[in-house]
Formats: C-alpha cells, sequence, structure tokens
C-alpha cells in the first residue's frame, strides 16, 4: 500500500507549493526521482519544475532529455553538462558557467525513453509560448511532424495567449487535429472533425481518412460493441474465393479441396476397388467422390479439407464485415460526413483548376493562331512556315537574353524585337514567294512546307540541336495559388493578360485605324477595294507581315515555358490551324472560340486518360474532324468573300 501512497503524496506535495517553489527548490526535494526517474512517478516533479516560472527551468528540462544533466560526486551539486576535451564545462542550474569538472567527479543522468517523453511534452509548454515566433513557429512544426496526447494541453493553453493571428489560426488548427486524434470525450473529438468540414487542405484529408480505416473480418454473428463500416455478402460485395479464404485465415473452416487434390487423394486410396467404401463405378460422380474424400477423412487417412458442398455450407453460416479501426461510431460518421463534403469541394475546386488549365492552354493556342488567322483570312494562304515564324521569335528572345543579362530589360527588348524581325522575314517571304502563288493553294502550301524545313535547318545550324534557354524573369517565378488544388503558374498568367492584350490590339488595329478599314475592305472584296483606291498587293504584304511579326512575339512568350529548339514551331502549327479553322476563318473571335474550345477539349480528354496524352491529340482530330463535317465553316463563319468562296 506504501508503495502506491509514496507517488500520491509526492504529487499533491509538489502541486500545493508550486506557486511559491522555486527552481532550485523543487530540485533539491525531489532529488532522488530525478536522479533516478521511473515514468510512473516523475510526471508531478517535471510538472513542478515547469509550474516554477523560472527561465532556467526550460534549459534544465532540455538538458535533462538530452542526457546533458549531471551530480557532482563531491557535494551532490546538479549542472547542466557540455563535453569539453578536459571532461565537463559546469553550467549551474541558475545558468551562470561553473568552471569544469573531469568526468569521473560526474554522474551524468540518463532518463529512458519514457521519461524522455514526459519532458519533451512538458517542454512544449515553454516552446510554444516562447517570445520568439520563430520559435514557436518551429514547435508547431514539430508537434505536426510528430504528433502526441502529451502534447494537445500544452497547445490548448498556448492559444490564447498567442498575439500572431497566422500563429494562433496555425495552433488552433493544430489543436483541432490532435483533438480528433487524441481528445478524451467523443463529443469533443466529433466537434473538432466537424470544425474542419470543407478545408481542403492536404493534412485535413491526411487526419481523417485514418480515422475511416478498416479491416476485414469474419465471425459466426456480428459481434457487439463493435463499429461495423459494412457488412458484406459473399459473391456479391466480396469474391466468395476471398471470403472462404478469410474463414481459413480465421481458423473458422479447413483449407478448400481442388478437384485435382481430391482425384490424387482417392487414387491413393483404392482398396478392393473402392475409396471409403465407395465403389470405383460410383466414382463418375461428383457427390460420389465427395461422400468418398469425407469417408477417408474420418478415418484419418487424408488431411481435412472442404469440398464444394462444405464451401457453400460454410460461407452461408458465417457473416462477413469490414470494421472500423476507431471504436466510436460517432467519430467515424462525423469523419464520413465532413470527408464528403470535403471531396464534394474538392470536386468543384478540381473543375475549377481543370477549367484555369483550359484557359491557360487556350490562350497559348489563340496567341500561336493570331497571326495566322489574319494571313489566312485576309490573303487565304496556307502557311505551313508559321511556326517558323514562332521559333524565329523564340531564338530572338535567346539572343538578346546573351546580349543583356537582365531578364526583365531583356524581354522588355525582345518583345519588339522579335516583332520586327519576324515582320521583315514575313515581307521577304510574301514579296519573294506568296505573291507569286496567289489562287495556288497547292503550290503555295508545297512551297511555305519547303521554307519550314529551310529554317529548320537554318537554325539548326546557327545555333545547334539542343535546347536553349529563354528564361523567365524571377517576378514570373513560382505560381499563383488559391489553395492545394487550384494554382497557375505566373508565367500562363502573363501568357493569358498577353494574349487579351493582342486581342484588343487587334481590334482596335481592324476598327480604329485606316490600315484596318482597308484590311477589312480587301477580305470582304477584293475586286471592290481595288476600284476604291486600294492596293490589294500592299494590304496582302502588310498582313502577312503583322501576322509573321505576332507570330514572333508569340514564339518569346511560348519559349519561357518550352524548350527553344528549331523544332518548337512544329509543335503549334497544327493546334494552329485547327484554331483557324474551327473557330472560322478570318474572323479574330472566331479564333478565340475556337482556341477556347480546342483548349478545353484537349484538357478534358487529358483528364480522363491522363496516362496517353497521344490519345488526347487523336482524339481531339476526331472531334475537330467530326465538328467541321457539321459546321464546315467554323464557328464564327466569315460574310462576304469567304461565303462566296
Amino acid at each position: 500500500m506504501f508503495r502506491f501512497l509514496l507517488p500520491l503524496a509526492m504529487a499533491v506535495c509538489l502541486a500545493l507549493p508550486a506557486l511559491a517553489q522555486t527552481l532550485p527548490e523543487v530540485v533539491e526535494a525531489s532529488r532522488a526521482q530525478i536522479e533516478k526517474p521511473s515514468r510512473q512517478t516523475i510526471g508531478p516533479v517535471i510538472d513542478a519544475i515547469a509550474a516554477t516560472g523560472d527561465p532556467s527551468a526550460a534549459a534544465m528540462l532540455q538538458a535533462w532529455a538530452d542526457r546533458k544533466l549531471g551530480v557532482r560526486k563531491a557535494d551532490g551539486a546538479m549542472f547542466l553538462l557540455e563535453k569539453t576535451p578536459e571532461g565537463w564545462a559546469l553550467t549551474g542550474l541558475d545558468g551562470h558557467a561553473a568552471g569544469t569538472a573531469p568526468t569521473s567527479d560526474i554522474t551524468d543522468l540518463k532518463p529512458n525513453a519514457g521519461v524522455r517523453e514526459l519532458i519533451g511534452a512538458a517542454l512544449v509548454q515553454f516552446t510554444l509560448t516562447d517570445p520568439d515566433p520563430v520559435q514557436r513557429m518551429r514547435a508547431l512544426d514539430a508537434i505536426a511532424r510528430s504528433p502526441a496526447k502529451s502534447q494537445l494541453a500544452p497547445l490548448r493553453a498556448s492559444i490564447e495567449e498567442e498575439a500572431d493571428p497566422v500563429l494562433k489560426a496555425r495552433k488552433e488548427r493544430l489543436a483541432n487535429f490532435l483533438t480528433l486524434q487524441f481528445g478524451d470525450d467523443s463529443a469533443t473529438r466529433v466537434a473538432a472533425i466537424e470544425s474542419l468540414a470543407g478545408d481542403t487542405a492536404l493534412d485535413v484529408r491526411a487526419a481523417l481518412n485514418p480515422l475511416l480505416a478498416t479491416s476485414r473480418k469474419v465471425a459466426v454473428a456480428l459481434p457487439q460493441g463493435v463499429n461495423i463500416a459494412a457488412t458484406l455478402t459473399p459473391g456479391k460485395d466480396i469474391p466468395r474465393e476471398a471470403a472462404y479464404d478469410l474463414l481459413v485465415t480465421a481458423g473458422l473452416a479447413p483449407a478448400r479441396l481442388t478437384l485435382a487434390d481430391q482425384k490424387t487423394a482417392l487414387a491413393a486410396h483404392v482398396e478392393n476397388g473402392a475409396v471409403g467404401g465407395v465403389p470405383l463405378a460410383e466414382l463418375a460422380s461428383q457427390p460420389r467422390r465427395d461422400a468418398a474424400y469425407e469417408a477417408l477423412e474420418k478415418s484419418g487417412q487424408v488431411p481435412a479439407a472442404a469440398t464444394d458442398a462444405e464451401v457453400a455450407a460454410a460461407l452461408a453460416a458465417h457473416v462477413y464485415y469490414d470494421q472500423y479501426a476507431e471504436p466510436d461510431p460517432a467519430v467515424t460518421d462525423a469523419a464520413r460526413r465532413t470527408l464528403a463534403s470535403i471531396e464534394t469541394r474538392v470536386g468543384l475546386m478540381t473543375a475549377a483548376d481543370l477549367g484555369l488549365d483550359a484557359l491557360s492552354l487556350a490562350s497559348i493556342y489563340f496567341l500561336a493562331a493570331i497571326g495566322l488567322a489574319i494571313t489566312f483570312g485576309v490573303m487565304r494562304v496556307i502557311n505551313m512556315a508559321h511556326g517558323e515564324f514562332i521559333m524565329m521569335g523564340a531564338y530572338t528572345g535567346y539572343v538578346v537574353q546573351q546580349m543583356i543579362p537582365n531578364y526583365t530589360v531583356s524581354i522588355l527588348v525582345a518583345l519588339p524585337l522579335a516583332f520586327a524581325v519576324t515582320f521583315a522575314a514575313g515581307v521577304a517571304m510574301e514579296r519573294l514567294v506568296i505573291r507569286h502563288l496567289y489562287k495556288r493553294p497547292l503550290e503555295t502550301l508545297l512551297a511555305t512546307f519547303g521554307i519550314s524545313i529551310a529554317l529548320q535547318q537554318i537554325a539548326k545550324n546557327i545555333f545547334g540541336t539542343q535546347a536553349r534557354p529563354l528564361t523567365a524573369p524571377a517576378w514570373l517565378d513560382g505560381a499563383l495559388s488559391f489553395n492545394d488544388i487550384i494554382s497557375i503558374s505566373y508565367i500562363r498568367v502573363a501568357i493569358f493578360l498577353l494574349a487579351l492584350l493582342f486581342l484588343g490590339f487587334f481590334l482596335w488595329l481592324m476598327k480604329r485605324t485606316r490600315l484596318g478599314l482597308e484590311v477589312r475592305a480587301v477580305t470582304q472584296n477584293p475586286a471592290m477595294a481595288a476600284s476604291m483606291g486600294i492596293d490589294p498587293d500592299r494590304i496582302n504584304m502588310l498582313t502577312f507581315g503583322i501576322g509573321s511579326g505576332i507570330a514572333g512575339i508569340a514564339g518569346v512568350a511560348i519559349g519561357l515555358f518550352a524548350k527553344v529548339t528549331s523544332e518548337l514551331g512544329s509543335d503549334y502549327i497544327v493546334q494552329s490551324f485547327m484554331t483557324v479553322v474551327v473557330g472560322g476563318v478570318g474572323n479574330i473571335w472566331g479564333a478565340l472560340a475556337g482556341a477556347a474550345m480546342i483548349g478545353g477539349f484537349q484538357k478534358v480528354i487529358e483528364w480522363l486518360n491522363p496516362s496517353n496524352t497521344l490519345a488526347a491529340q487523336t482524339y481531339m482530330i476526331l472531334f475537330i474532324i467530326l465538328f467541321i463535317q457539321f459546321r464546315p465553316r467554323g464557328i464564327i463563319a466569315l460574310k462576304g468573300r469567304a461565303a462566296g468562296d
């Protein structure tokens, strides 16, 4: 009896004067327990040390946990220890240096793992209330990595005193996680779980999913007092073979008898023209073979095994169920409801993230196709070298960055320079080749295809076959994240804004300038435009140059996230043509609609079949072919000349 009363009396003695005791007084009163601690009795001593409020208490507890607390043999004084070449450097419990001592003069205290766990729990309250917010954040990180029940009380106690709103919110969140795992009563745990409803963070689902972990079991009847997730029917909810394997594993039935094993056993026990009393002539029937084997079982001549009939009887005589590892049904019900609400929200956010991806891809396609929409719509020229103008723009950006190391300035210089370079290349191509092939689409296609091959080879000769870096400025690094699910890179956001900028520029050019008026006139009716004094040949040249220049700017933007190689344009030429054709030839709004349709459809297919991007491309092309069959002029058909073609 005295053995049980001693810890209780010690706890009472330590708890009552805790507010008045100093650290040295507590240590002196509990010296025997500190020097030879036991997990069963040391808890009140550790609590009394922490309750002194002495700034040195945390240092002493930390040293004790790290096995750097010792007692001098000569006078029993207790010190914090630090290893030196000469022995130990001593620090008193008051924090003042106390000289050195050889290792032979010091008995270092070595608490076991259980005692160190109690000390660690007591240290939490010091770090959670440390004046330095960095230390408090580190304490929270440590708790999140290795949660324990002993951390819950000091964590809750520190919340009210927390002045930093960010740290306070994290403490409350972490307290909910610890409560749903280690809470003392069902209502508290349920409340903690319900407070997480709608929170889509990954750590929330990681905390809730273990509460719904189940194990599959079998019994003669459903047990009472266990948390059952679902009852199972063999052949419907669980394969019959798997159900019987559960019986065998649980020792409730013998192993299944296969037909091959049965035939082997029967053949080995033929005596006087019979097996187990069953004549050989009757063994052609499966029921009689089963009867013969059962007779051999009863005589001990063969091991016990279940025939098909016995398997069916055993399956019918038992119940199968999934049992939650969490014994409290209220907790699992709350976890299931909360996870269901989270999954619904995750589904909506996944759809929103997919929409952002589709919008990003559509802006890239639109930026790549806008120049082609201009040239193809006005001139009706199938320019297979359009992708190479994108490639030229990307290489222009790379060359500028070699000369201007500041990435922000280099991009600002590269954009207009890429326009100028590709504008000049487009005008030269139109003057030297395209103008001689008007109204000869097949020859134009072959000529521009040959030019595209030539431009790719020239790029390889100049820059080599290795990918060249086109580095984005630092302010475009990272992603715009709304939560753990919805995010989009800043480069994609910049490309989207650039696409909007060019949409506005094109609308201004076509609606507010004389050049735009002339382009629209040539697009609608070139003969009538010529009779009004407009030079269609000049308009075609400028239109081709502007379309090529815009492709160059698109190349700079695309090069920021794609590999800059001689084949860069080839990756976008097909999508560019599909965007123009699906949207409606020669219509900027049609190009925008086509880019949105193709980008969205491609992302949906990739989401449905994420492991096969080639299939996504194939399905997209098939969809476009079917779409053109029903709407050959595209989403927004061009009026005027196109209508008469």
